[in-house]
């Protein structure tokens, strides 16, 4: 039978004392956490052990006696801490003593119940405490062929068993409270005993935060009500809201900020990480939104950003009334229906000259709306760009006037959800089969408009979508995480690996266990925060059906949605 020792890499320079740890009979492996320095008195430190079981639900327990060569205490040692195992009783009494030529090396003995036994082989691990104790460690569900099965069950295991091992270090973090300065009669040595790592910065944030997020809490309940209430929720604001891409990031923003504010203490790892991503995502989202508010309002990049849009839109409308013209004659040298070719060209160039009424009325506020707009910069990147998208899908009003023009011509029936069909008489299908022959002879030429402007659409679609897919990407990205994965990559442990530390003839083996950190990917994968999914889901082959359905095409629709 091979034993596991897990010892602290800080516990050699402990005094000669006892072994406080956790034994795990399911592994064979005994968890060391500290050394208690002689001289103690046995039963205060029983008093110890069971307040320490009481509070952190780990057997902790004296698992032996550690023996060091250059200790102030008495140096014959060696049988009064062997005859404590009869005070401290326990399966197996681990005896490890110090070497003077090199103080990481041991020698050991085992003491069972009744007999002893020296032949028992056993393997030291030297674990940095504070890293482990830090760290939280993902079993990761390693998908393998069927030929390889058995190993991806021996993997998920040994996950599980070193998972008990970080569970027991992070579990006794109050055993690491006590330091040297402390006035207790026992003495220990662990991570913190020359002090314990803390910062008042840290300190003071904690103190204050709690009446500021009681504050924030209520102020945020408040603006919650009102957004919910019945006057800002009738049937056209409703609708209204729901489309705007700016109205659904602010509600999605202010969920976050809930979730931030919120006095609830996280109950594990999960919650907090969540907490601490969408805090930091916030945090980045108004630090770029400010950065973007100094740079438009230097060098009055507004009011040049006014005097270049109506141009702009003067200049889309020209280039449009110019593909209606090309329409109406012989485009590509195809021949089309003379007369409703007529119609429809006419009927868009309406529609242009309408856009171009409309475009000229808001030009002189339209530098007074770029410079308010600017301001809402302030509550995020990801807010200025919702606002970005919803001046587009404004300014291509006409765009997607000439889209639905072209794409409408099924009933579609709102409240059960589908396209209405009807019966007809003999009469009615005679007359209706007349009207579908001519209408079949008119379709090159309605199919060539609802080509092209479907085609503009298109773009503007796309246009969107890529902010859309921007806005995601802020929302979603556990910006937190991927900061610890690099500057404490540590504290999101994938596995541990192991390295000989020191191999010496009639010596145990010492090895040093060295955490892995989770990938870049899992992490985003295993943090990646929800959001709101803007932009559609559907695949390449459901859009070439709406395409050729003449379904309605929007970034911002949901795919379980029918738009009436």
């Amino acid at each position: 039978m091979v034993i596991k020792v897990f010892f602290p890499s800080c516990c050699p320079e402990a005094e000669s004392g006892l072994l406080i740890g956790r034994w795990i009979p399911e592994q064979n492996a005994a968890v060391v956490l500290a050394v208690i320095h002689y001289p103690f008195i046995p039963g205060q430190v029983k008093q110890y052990l069971v307040q320490i079981r009481e509070v952190t639900k780990v057997n902790v327990s004296v698992l032996g006696s550690w023996s060091s060569h250059y200790s102030q205490a008495k140096k014959d040692l060696s049988q009064f801490l062997e005859d404590l195992s009869s005070i401290f009783p326990h399966d197996l009494w681990f005896q490890l003593t110090q070497e003077k030529e090199n103080k990481f090396v041991f020698d050991y003995r085992l003491v069972q119940q009744g007999s002893k036994n020296d032949k028992e082989n056993v393997i030291l691990i030297h674990y940095d405490q504070r890293k482990v104790m830090l760290s939280k460690l993902h079993c990761l569900d390693t998908k393998t062929p069927e030929d390889n099965r058995n190993a991806g069950v021996k993997s998920k295991a040994f996950a599980s068993d070193f998972a008990t091992i970080f569970d027991t270090v992070a579990k006794c973090e109050l055993l690491f409270m006590i330091d040297k300065y402390d006035e207790t009669p026992i003495k220990f040595t662990h991570w913190q005993s020359e002090g314990r790592e803390a910062s008042i910065v840290v300190e003071l944030v904690k103190q204050a935060s709690v009446p500021v997020c009681v504050v924030l809490s209520l102020l945020l309940s408040f603006i919650s009500s009102i957004c919910k209430s019945r006057a800002l929720n009738i049937w056209p604001l409703r609708f209204l809201w729901s489309k705007l891409s700016t109205c659904v990031q602010l509600a999605h923003r202010l969920d976050h900020l809930q979730t931030i504010t919120s006095t609830t203490k996280a109950q594990n790892h999960s919650e907090f990480m969540r907490k601490a991503n969408l805090f930091v995502s916030f945090l980045i989202d108004v630090g770029l939104g400010l950065l973007l508010i100094s740079w438009l309002y230097q060098k009055n990049r507004i009011g040049q950003l006014a005097d270049a849009l109506v141009p702009v839109a003067d200049h889309v409308a020209k280039e449009l009334q110019e593909l209606l013209e090309w329409l109406m004659g012989a485009p590509a040298g195809l021949k089309m229906n003379k007369a409703l070719d007529e119609v429809l060209g006419r009927f868009f160039l309406y529609h242009i000259h309408l856009w171009i009424s409309y475009i000229h009325l808001m030009s002189p506020f339209i530098e007074m709306i770029l410079w308010y707009v600017g301001l809402a910069a302030c509550l995020g990147l990801t807010v200025a760009l919702s606002i970005v998208s919803d001046i587009i899908a404004l300014l291509t009003l006409h765009i997607y006037c000439f889209y639905v023009y072209g794409a409408r011509g099924k009933k579609w029936n709102v409240l059960r959800q589908r396209v209405d069909s009807c019966s007809y008489d003999l009469d009615q299908l005679f007359i209706g089969t007349l009207l579908f022959t001519i209408l079949l002879f008119l379709l090159p030429t309605a199919a060539l408009y609802y080509l092209v402007f479907t085609l503009l659409r298109m773009v503007v679609v796309v246009v969107q979508g890529l902010i859309h897919l921007l806005v995601d990407f802020i929302n979603s990205l556990p910006l937190y995480a991927l900061g610890l994965r690099l500057c404490r990559p540590y504290t999101l442990a994938a596995g541990v690996k192991f390295k000989v530390f020191q191999k010496v003839a009639g010596k145990p083996l010492h090895l040093l266990m060295q955490i892995n950190p989770l990938p870049y990917g899992m992490i985003i994968r295993h943090y990646r925060l929800p959001t709101y999914s803007c932009y559609p889901k559907d695949s390449w082959t459901a859009l070439c059906q709406k395409l050729f359905l003449g379904e309605l095409i929007y970034p911002w629709k949901r795919k379980t949605e029918k738009q009436d």
